[in-house]
């Protein structure tokens, strides 16, 4: 029988590995942004709390649609610490997704959030794939009102399957979730990645890569 010391120091080492497992915990009412502050951090830099006004908590335009005339026929509108600088350190943001009939928000990943998606108007066919080995597609038709989660990192897409416009909020667990939409990493890098290695990634010839990357 293991002894209470042992069971004693078990419980302390994973209550650590919790609490180091996640943000910690402010030390202040707030950290609004300084974007031109000297000091380096994971972050932003935080204003003089005596200059800080609404505005650093505000922002207006959510019900604006957006443009998506565009190849792909979505258009994402960002509400993060970039918009609201008084986001930063409280580990949430927003955004307003808008889709033209049978447009697409491509394959991507949050690096940094999980996303909760809820559709405000239309029809969203949604899905994300698991990690290796299996890669396995879970995916949904979402109608007005549903909600769906995407997990952190994993990669994820919406289609608008109707024939009218939708629109979708994303809520995500970070002031600055950030996105890497694969089409454009892979194809359109800068510098652009080798063809021969991307031929080989895909199972495909150079020309075809050299192709794919001109649309990028």
């Amino acid at each position: 029988m293991a002894s209470p010391f042992f069971v004693l120091g078990f419980l302390i080492a994973a209550l650590c590995s919790v609490a180091l497992a996640s943000d910690s915990s402010p030390l202040q009412d707030f950290c609004v942004a300084d974007p031109n502050g000297p000091v380096l951090v994971n972050g932003f830099a935080c204003k003089d709390p005596k200059t800080v006004q609404a505005s650093d908590f505000f922002f207006s335009g959510l019900h604006i649609p957006g443009d998506t005339s565009n190849p792909v026929g979505s258009r994402v509108t960002p509400v993060n610490v970039a918009q609201i600088p008084g986001l930063n350190t409280l580990g949430i943001s927003l955004a307003r997704i808008d889709f033209a009939p049978w447009g697409i928000n491509p394959p991507h990943t949050h690096p940094r959030a999980t996303e909760i998606l809820t559709v405000i108007d239309g029809t969203l066919e949604v899905g994300f794939v698991t990690s290796n080995p299996d890669n396995r597609l879970i995916t949904k038709v979402l109608q007005k009102g549903d909600v769906f989660v995407f997990p952190v990192n994993l990669v994820h897409f919406q289609r608008n399957t109707g024939n009218g416009s939708a629109v979708a909020i994303a809520a995500l667990s970070s002031q600055n979730p950030g996105v890497i939409t694969i089409a454009n990493a892979v194809f359109g890098s800068n510098p652009a990645i080798a063809n021969d290695l991307l031929a080989k990634s895909f199972q495909t010839d150079t020309k075809t890569i050299d192709w794919i990357q001109s649309k990028f």
